[in-house]
């Protein structure tokens, strides 16, 4: 057989579950050191895998869609007479062959996925398990249900009392988002439904359509500009991310003493999380700590330093994380005041837990070395000019909105056009590199996040456009004594409630003639809303993403974090606090008013 057929079967095992490194397989599940595919003259009938072995369905299913992989790729059963072909692996002392690969290849062409989807159910589970009587119900509860909710919102009740269904609408809107897990519905597509519901309302309780039209139109313009800015930015971050950029970073972790390591993974995710969004900087960080740390709790303690670093970092730049992209965007915060009053506070809020995850540290951790990190993976062609130009955009964004006037967006979108072309050049004529390219890029960026927070922040438009948020506002200067009060406040609430609709919400409730651009309240809200979600694990995306990628659970945060992220959270505030009337009461005033006590006199 030709050698393009030989390297497509290679290529299929491999799909199938056995990751190729070095000719030689990693272990796999029940099967032993495997070596490399090759092709075998061999019997028709061979000796396959134990249908009593755990994972021999899983690696049926699989190498069924390997052999689905090949037919796609153009591969036909071999004459009656011909070689079959086999895949083989060695265990320590004998040698099977894998059945069910040979069986599917040699088996007539038939219906197959076009897709070759790999997932763990296969067609004949899907269809042992498929109720149609039971998903035909649900479409038809689900259905029932919109009908009712358009009818209730037609009722003359909702146009007389159009702030109170808001309100309702908002508050089971937002428990369904806050309950995600429970519930099992995605929480993207709970925000879009709420948004349009409240919008519908809002039009029949406007003045006249076109009033509520009006009103759209202006949210959807702010919005607009928060949700560009997040694609430019997240597709950047995955192009570096696709040409292996952030090795540049994690190769330089060469420490193997734990104590010392915890400050350099907080170090790092800090100035890194400052540049890109929190939520990536998680996901690079506790990625390296996969080849960094083999002990998986100690793994979880670096993991959890890795949060509370992403999200502090995020706090004290513009671009570090959604809540003060989206003040900065606004107006209410600029780029040198909000770096040079913030970069002091957030740091305090992660030496703080630092300096007690050390000092309580588990003693017996700190006679453990860590090994080194794991050089397999290389750079993509052009690595470091895809790294140098992504994070140079990506820079660029503060300087281009100071320079033109222009909303940051377009700095934003700048960047992405510069490195389109820049990867389309560098990699043009070469097939084999077209995962490298932008459009690759985008079919792996978060979309389903930025479909939320379209949903919220339209949500929230809603509420402004009817006036409730300025009723809470005035609400709250009632009933709570001070600003500082209401940052912190927002704070911890975030540690709770996604911070995004918690800061689009006050953004609404105080007017900038009363707080002008870089006051005491939108700065404060700037550091609480970001560093207040390193509370509780789900305070913040990149807790969710730990959480998910590390299986640790809210309880053990809760124990083991939560206390050391409260204190470093206090702590910042009480940092900012001092430094804030530091300059409104300069030493100098306060020193020249000494002379005029008793005792200098």
């Amino acid at each position: 057989m030709s050698s393009l057929q030989s390297a497509r079967l290679n290529q299929a095992a491999i799909g199938a579950g056995f990751p190729a490194q070095r000719c030689e397989f990693k272990r796999a599940a029940g099967l032993g050191y495997a070596t490399p595919p090759k092709l075998h003259r061999s019997r028709p009938l061979v000796q396959g895998v134990s249908s009593s072995s755990p994972a021999s369905s899983v690696h049926r299913r699989r190498l069924q869609n390997a052999a689905c992989q090949l037919r796609n790729h153009g591969w036909k059963r071999p004459p009656a007479k011909s070689s079959e072909f086999v895949v083989r692996s060695s265990a320590a002392d004998s040698e099977d062959t894998l059945k069910e690969l040979a069986e599917d290849l040699s088996s007539p062409a038939g219906t197959c996925d076009p897709l070759c989807s790999v997932d763990e159910m296969s067609s004949s589970d899907f269809q042992e398990n498929y109720k149609p009587k039971t998903d035909l119900l649900k479409a038809v509860a689900v259905g029932a249900a919109v009908l009712t909710g358009a009818a209730i919102i037609n009722h003359s009740w909702v146009a007389e009392n159009q702030n109170l269904a808001m309100a309702g609408v908002f508050v089971l809107g937002y428990a369904g988002i806050i309950f995600e897990e429970s519930l099992v519905f995605n929480k993207s597509g709970v925000g879009l439904l709420m948004a349009v519901t409240l919008w519908t309302i809002r039009s029949i309780g406007a003045p006249s359509t076109d009033v509520a039209v009006r009103e759209l139109s202006e949210s959807s313009t702010e919005v607009s500009e928060i949700v560009f800015f997040l694609l430019g930015a997240m597709t950047i971050v995955e192009i570096v991310d696709a040409h292996q950029g952030f090795k540049l970073v994690t190769d330089s972790i060469t420490t193997r003493n734990p104590k010392l390591l915890l400050w350099v993974i907080g170090g790092i995710t800090f100035f890194l999380s400052s540049i890109l969004d929190n939520l990536t900087s998680t996901i690079v960080m506790v990625s390296l700590l996969r080849k960094l740390c083999p002990d998986p709790e100690r793994r979880k303690f670096l993991g959890a330093v890795v949060v509370i670093a992403a999200n502090a970092g995020g706090a004290w730049t513009p671009i570090g994380d959604v809540t003060t992209t989206m003040l900065w965007i606004h107006g209410q915060i600029s780029t040198v005041k909000t770096m040079q009053d913030l970069f002091l506070p957030s740091a305090v809020s992660l030496i703080v837990p630092l300096t007690l995850l050390t000092i309580f540290s588990n003693k017996e951790e700190e006679k453990k070395e860590l090994r080194t990190v794991m050089t397999n993976e290389q750079l993509a062609p052009r690595g470091q000019l895809v790294f140098a130009v992504g994070v140079g955009a990506l820079l660029f964004v503060p300087v281009f909105k100071q320079l033109t006037g222009l909303p940051p967006f377009l700095g934003m979108l700048l960047g992405l056009g510069t490195l389109w072309i820049i990867t389309d050049a560098i990699h043009y004529g070469d097939s084999e590199r077209q995962k490298l390219k932008v459009p690759q890029a985008l079919s792996r960026i978060d979309t389903q996040g930025v479909l939320f927070f379209l949903g919220i922040l339209l949500s929230v438009g809603s509420l402004q456009a009817a006036g409730l948020l300025k009723e809470l506002a005035t609400f709250l200067d009632q009933h709570v004594p001070s600003l500082e009060l209401v940052a912190s406040t927002i704070g911890v609430a975030s540690a709770v409630i996604d911070n995004v609709p918690l800061v689009a919400a006050t953004m609404g409730m105080y007017s900038m003639n009363t707080y002008p651009m870089d006051s005491e309240l939108w700065q404060l809200i700037a550091y609480c809303a970001g560093t207040g979600g390193s509370i509780l694990i789900i305070g913040s995306a990149a807790g969710v993403a730990f959480m998910g990628m590390e299986k640790a659970d809210f309880f053990w945060y809760f124990r083991k974090i939560s206390g050391y992220a409260f204190a470093g959270y206090g702590a910042g505030i009480a940092t900012y606090l001092a430094l804030y009337h530091l300059q409104e009461h300069p030493v100098g005033s306060v020193l020249g008013q000494l002379p005029h006590l008793p005792f200098f006199n």
